[in-house]
């Protein structure tokens, strides 16, 4: 009779570690689910974020005044007498010779090479500088105004060659008669 109840016992024992091991295994993969899924949740959000991160920099460019390397220094027009322009429109009868010197990114392929100006840029650069000096007022070439000139000469360029392709823009000399 005691073996039978320890057989009895056993059954038991038995029965309820068969039903155990259902529970267990659930939960087992319920637990492993769960930790896939805030694995998946991390991973994510990192993605996120580095990918807004990047996007947001690519879109945003480094100010390249405060952090950019040596630029090659480009001075228009031919040897020491810089452009010379007709300002004031028509009507204006002026003349403007000003030297003008550029420091531009050595990184931007398609404008420089090996140091010098590709003739393409070179071509776009007086075009674009060329029809900003023609079509400025008379009183946009006043002292005081000549950061705004130098920040339009800039802009303009930046935007016909390329992001961040000009630095800065040197005024060398400056005649207006």
């Amino acid at each position: 009779m005691a073996d039978e109840e320890t057989t009895a016992e056993e059954v038991e024992e038995e029965s309820s570690a068969a039903e155990g091991s259902p529970k267990s295994g659930k939960t087992k993969i319920i637990m492993i689910v769960v930790g896939v899924l805030l694995a998946l949740a991390a991973a994510g959000g990192i993605s996120y974020y580095v990918v807004q991160h990047f996007l947001h920099s690519a879109n945003n460019p480094v100010d390249p005044a405060r952090n950019h390397d040596p630029g090659i220094f480009v001075k228009l027009g031919k040897g020491d007498e810089g452009l010379m322009v007709n300002v004031g429109g028509i009507k204006g009868g002026r003349f403007l010779k000003i030297g003008l010197v550029l420091e531009m990114n050595p990184g931007k392929q398609d404008n420089i090479k090996d140091g010098k100006v590709q003739p393409i840029a070179e071509t776009k650069i007086l075009d674009t500088v060329l029809h900003i000096l023609r079509s400025e007022k008379l009183e946009s070439f006043d002292a005081s105004r000549q950061a705004e000139l130098k920040e339009k000469i800039i802009s303009e360029l930046n935007k016909t060659l390329g992001v961040a392709s000009v630095y800065t823009v040197y005024i060398t000399s400056f005649i207006l008669q």
